[in-house]
């Protein structure tokens, strides 16, 4: 049975875009939710086929709701409440894809520097 008003807090939670309801509520408050590019609030009723961009750190996402639920269920239930857009699934992938390539950009040592290495980089940039 399809729940006829659901909280926008409590189905990003059913959804598992958030790991408690919580922090899907801060989320939305502090605008990290928006619907057609307006930030709503937490108590805002959810509709089908409305499309939420969600910001979660560097992810952005753009899903449709396709059913509604306010109950928190097993994962494979929380990915049939949305659908990710092509266009959103696209640009994660590439953003992810350009933040694989920046970390190559810095090498990271496997060791801490022993008192050899750390004369020699103390030479190479000249300080004493």
């Amino acid at each position: 049975m399809p729940d006829d008003k659901v909280r926008i807090d409590k189905w990003l939670w059913a959804a598992r875009f958030f790991k408690t309801r919580a922090l899907a509520s801060t989320a939305v408050n502090g605008g990290k939710v928006h619907l057609d590019g307006q930030r709503i609030k937490a108590s805002r009723a959810v509709k089908l086929n409305d499309v939420y961009e969600i910001h979660r750190g560097f992810e952005r996402l753009q899903v449709i709701v396709d059913q509604l639920s306010s109950r928190r269920g097993p994962a494979s239930v929380a990915q049939t409440l949305y659908t990710e857009t092509d266009k959103s699934i696209a640009i994660r992938e590439k953003e992810a894809e350009q933040r694989k390539l920046s970390r190559l950009q810095h090498p990271v040592m496997d060791h801490r520097p022993n008192k050899q290495e750390r004369r020699k980089m103390r030479s190479f940039t000249g300080k004493n």
